[in-house]
């Protein structure tokens, strides 16, 4: 890729230690404030959705996050390569906060859809600044040490997150996890103008590839919306779905035209050419995959099929994040101290990932909790193991002008790999859910529910997670006299038991994919980590 030299002190490697302090300080302040918010919304999200309506856009409280902080991190990676950090970082905080309190505010799905949005560019841009600056601070050698501690970070928050959001959920209200973001992103905003350094790379005019942007949106939108939209809003062959894969598909067919003639892409093509960069790249979508399907749908399989209150099933989270925490500052460890064997830990880990989630595909609503606890947590371990291993992997290989383009790749390709997975798995549960729910459930009783409710209840399973629902699909049944509670009860029953044949199979696709993941890690090769940051040499002024 390029010579190895060693560059003359430059930005953040020539601050003092006391500012480098501080700045790794505001770093860890900015993750743990936007990966708190994720896991909270994550516990919250069966109440939100059984209050606002709508469970067929169940995933898109996730989706509407995480397709805009997908768009915005290679967009931000490469900005700040090119003008620096420290504004870019700012800006991401204060609309991270703006997107907070309009959530918060949402009376509709429609609405509070439209806000995650808004707050998935803020969380974009703090994400793809963490990793980079990590980079900026210290050599690929000692990278380990401090991107497992980050990551670390979003593992403590994690723990705190499922309990205090369902403990904010059952005590106050949903809206309150949005609010809780404002006071903290305050504080951080006012650290990071006073004490976060700004500096560049160079003084040197650059020109914005808006073509590449341009490109870049209209690949990922158009394909995420259809991806969401097949089979529940509408007919995987209806003209919105397929228009909307056309669109994308001419977009990902002219971005690397488009990447290929501009002078400064969005996203450096070349670097991809490096066979650690593209493996490492693919690994990290296809754990992608099975990583957001078990996060984002674990909370509704303790809340909708073992029947726990969200400030339960939150706790029960916890050891899936406290195995998150120790394993990711253990990996993090291993690597700087052992001169870098990610492919090995990656095979570790995904392995252990690979496990957990075969093991959870089988649970039943009759699964005790215990077992479904150590599940969950040999998910976690195997997932924080894996976390800091591919951006390590690919900074070390790339040199330092395209740092921000190359570290950012990572996390959107993982964001991609999420979001294609949540809307293949919002779709696989729906469909799984109504078909399992018509097929189990009596004749008998078919024929004494309302057409209406009946149809309401096949598609939609808020009924398992909102004691409303629940009450009122109970007045229904009373009025059907004396065997009208246990025909609710009956109802309910196989309500339940199709809702964990469509999680099940969720599971199912995500622990193929982190299989797959862990096929494509044997591939990847280690080389040494640098103790140095490179500049290729053709690149030099």
């Amino acid at each position: 890729m390029g010579k190895e030299v060693q560059l003359p002190p430059i930005g953040l490697r020539s601050l003092p230690r006391r500012q480098i302090i501080i700045t790794l300080g505001g770093v860890l302040l900015t993750m743990f404030l936007s990966s708190l918010d994720q896991t909270i919304v994550g516990t919250a999200t069966p109440r939100i959705i059984a209050d606002l309506g709508g469970f067929a856009h169940y995933t898109w409280l996730a989706t509407a996050y995480m397709v805009t902080s997908t768009i915005v991190l290679p967009i931000t990676g490469k900005l700040t390569d090119m003008y620096g950090r420290k504004y870019f970082y700012t800006a991401g905080i204060a609309i991270f906060i703006l997107g907070s309190l309009l959530c918060g505010l949402s009376q509709t799905m429609t609405q509070i859809i439209i806000f995650r949005g808004l707050q998935g560019v803020g969380g974009g841009i703090i994400m793809a600044n963490a990793f980079t600056v990590i980079g900026d601070l210290f050599p690929p050698a000692e990278r380990g040490k401090y991107i497992g501690l980050v990551t670390a970070v979003f593992g403590v928050s994690s723990v705190i997150g499922p309990t205090l959001g369902g403990f904010i959920t059952d005590s106050f209200s949903w809206h309150w996890i949005f609010y809780i973001n404002i006071p903290l992103g305050i504080i951080t905003i006012i650290l990071f103008i006073v004490f976060f350094p700004h500096f560049r790379q160079d003084n040197l005019e650059h020109k914005i590839d808006y073509a590449g942007i341009t490109a870049l949106v209209l690949a990922v939108v158009p394909l995420m919306l259809a991806l969401s939209w097949g089979g529940t809003e509408y007919p995987w062959l209806s003209v919105p779905v397929i228009g909307m894969f056309a669109l994308s598909a001419a977009a990902i067919v002219a971005f690397p035209i488009i990447e290929g003639k501009s002078e400064e892409p969005i996203i450096p093509l070349r670097i991809f050419k490096n066979p650690i960069v593209a493996i490492s790249i693919s690994i990290t979508f296809l754990s992608g995959i099975g990583m957001f399907g078990s996060i984002i749908f674990i909370p509704l399989f303790f809340q909708g099929v073992l029947g726990l209150s969200a400030t339960t099933s939150g706790s029960f989270l916890m050891p899936m994040m406290l195995s998150q925490v120790i394993a990711s500052f253990i990996s993090g460890q291993l690597l700087a101290r052992t001169g870098g064997h990610y492919r090995l830990q990656g095979i570790f880990g995904l392995a252990i990932m690979a496990l957990g989630l075969a093991l959870l595909s089988r649970v039943t609503p009759e699964t005790s909790y215990a077992s479904a606890v150590v599940n969950i947590a040999l998910i976690g371990f195997g997932l924080g193991i894996t976390m800091p291993l591919y951006t390590i992997a690919v900074q070390n290989t790339v040199p330092y002008n395209v740092l921000g383009a190359a570290t950012s790749s990572v996390p959107f390709f993982r964001a991609i790999g999420g979001t294609v997975g949540l809307s293949i798995f919002g779709s696989i549960m729906t469909n799984r859910l109504a078909s399992e729910f018509l097929t189990k459930l009596p004749e008998t009783i078919k024929a004494l529910i309302p057409p209406e409710l009946l149809s309401s209840i096949t598609h939609n399973a808020q009924v398992l997670v909102s004691p409303e629902a629940q009450a009122q699909l109970q007045a229904v049944f009373r009025n059907m006299g004396e065997q009208g509670a246990a025909l609710c009860d009956q109802t309910l029953q196989t309500l339940r038991e199709a809702l964990n044949s469509g999680l099940t199979e969720v599971f199912v696709v995500a622990f193929v994919m982190t299989v797959l993941a862990f096929i494509t890690n044997l591939f990847l090769r280690e080389i040494p980590l640098r103790k140095q940051h490179m500049l290729d040499e053709s690149e030099k002024g």
